[in-house]
């Protein structure tokens, strides 16, 4: 029999979210991983806040709805908001009743200076971290680095010379004036974006456009492919080598690691820096105008040809990133903000990982 195309409006409703939420579905095995690293930040996110005063929302659950943010690729903390209304599981995640009112998008602009201050991106990863350490899912002898562009949210019309005064004359439209710069020479010594003063005009290949943009980097542990260290830093052509060379300084240890890397990091310099450091350079050779800084002596080894396979990995870290997390082009403004946007994403990327490997061995 057909049935009827009515629609009663119940008064009462006798499920929880928790009842709602499918017992095999993936947030299940994220929520406790999220809820362990909270916990450990709970003294951190106390001496945020003043002793006194009307209660705030909690810190827990606005970086657990920013969690979702990433994980589902919502573009605003305005659609973000709207999903959580209405959407039972991310009321579930988050941790709201079916009752609780959503509270309003501006909350995040309010709190972002807080937990940027407060450290908690750097915070939440170093914790996300060590749940991959305890259990034994990170690798401490082989590594490899990149880095990625990251378009800054400003556009070439705020380009402008940096000791130039304001037109007297209106523009044609103050809301996307029309701004003729062919033929006109622009570098970042003599000119800056108005919009992001801290943005850098940079392309990361030749032929590729140039864009304001800044650059993220990663060390990544070769074993399962895991963010060991998140880093941002200015766009320029040197930029990539030189946070390599902090982050490999900061992770050796006693022994002997390697170090993955592709082409752009094969000059005598950055090797000779490296091996310094005490790691072995397992980048690409890069034999296109002139000889390699990687010779006989490193490539024989089978261990070299293995980091060369293992490095593509750290490709895939940055699609998702991008794709995903929203990273491709970051909707904040300034070095600071981008850069907890960059940990942020990849602590996210680390929590997917991880509720992943943890699935699979058990």
């Amino acid at each position: 029999m057909r049935g009827e195309d009515h629609q009663q409006h119940a008064m009462f409703s006798y499920l929880s979210p928790e009842q709602r939420v499918p017992q095999d579905h993936p947030l299940r095995k994220l929520r406790p991983l999220v809820d362990a690293v909270l916990k450990k930040l709970s003294r951190r996110f106390t001496a945020m806040y003043a002793p006194g005063g009307r209660p705030s929302i909690p810190p827990e659950k606005l970086l657990r709805a920013l969690l979702l943010q990433g994980l589902y690729t919502l573009r605003s903390e305005r659609l973000l908001m709207e999903q959580l209304d209405y959407n039972l599981l991310f009321r579930w995640f988050v941790g709201l009743n079916m009752d609780d009112a959503v509270w309003d998008a501006t909350v995040y602009s309010k709190n972002r200076e807080r937990l940027l201050k407060g450290e908690v991106a750097e915070a939440f990863f170093q914790e996300v971290r060590g749940i991959a350490e305890a259990h034994d899912l990170l690798s401490d002898e082989h590594f490899t680095v990149d880095g990625t562009l990251i378009e800054a949210w400003a556009g070439l019309k705020s380009f402008k010379k940096k000791d130039s005064e304001d037109a007297s004359v209106p523009p044609d439209d103050p809301g996307n004036p029309t701004v003729n710069f062919h033929g006109e020479k622009r570098s970042n010594k003599t000119h800056q974006s108005t919009t992001d003063p801290e943005a850098r005009l940079y392309k990361k290949s030749k032929g590729s456009e140039a864009k304001l943009a800044y650059l993220g980097h990663v060390l990544m542990e070769n074993r399962n492919g895991l963010v060991v260290e998140p880093c941002l830093t200015l766009a320029s052509g040197r930029a990539e080598r030189e946070a390599a060379a902090e982050m490999i300084q900061a992770h050796s240890g006693p022994g002997r690691i390697t170090v993955g890397g592709d082409k752009n990091y094969d000059t005598a310099d950055w090797v000779k820096q490296t091996r310094a450091s005490g790691a072995t350079p397992h980048v690409a050779q890069n034999n296109t105008n002139r000889s390699s800084a990687i010779d006989a002596r490193t490539t024989r080894h089978p261990g070299y040809a293995l980091s060369q396979k293992k490095r593509k990995r750290i490709e895939e870290m940055f699609g998702w990133m991008k794709t995903v997390a929203l990273m491709r082009k970051v909707r904040r403004r300034g070095r600071a903000r981008v850069a907890w946007m960059f940990t942020w994403a990849a602590a996210a990327y680390n929590l997917v990982r991880i509720r992943n490997l943890i699935g699979a061995t058990t």
